[in-house]
């Protein structure tokens, strides 16, 4: 085999071989990056059920409240809207 024919194939070799570690590298690279967007997600719909939960409770107690306390809207009783202090 000549010099020249050698060269080649060492470098083709060592090409692919370095092609090679690069695909599994980045493979693993985006497999731990999908990875961390599924735990991402699971963590966003726990606060998001957390939040449904305070929320359906607020709207328990509001309704548990407003059997027992009469509430009226403040904003409806001023007819001009609030009163502007005199000389404004």
């Amino acid at each position: 085999m000549s010099r020249a024919s050698k060269l080649t194939l060492l470098g083709m070799s060592t090409f692919a071989a370095g092609m090679v570690v690069f695909v599994h590298y980045q493979q693993k690279t985006e497999k731990e990056a999908m990875h961390q967007g599924v735990i991402r997600d699971i963590e966003q719909q726990r606060i998001k059920r957390e939040r449904q939960l305070d929320f359906d409770l607020q709207r328990k107690l509001e309704a548990e409240y407003k059997k027992v306390q009469t509430v009226r809207d403040s904003t409806s009783e001023a007819p001009g809207g609030p009163e502007t202090p005199p000389g404004r």
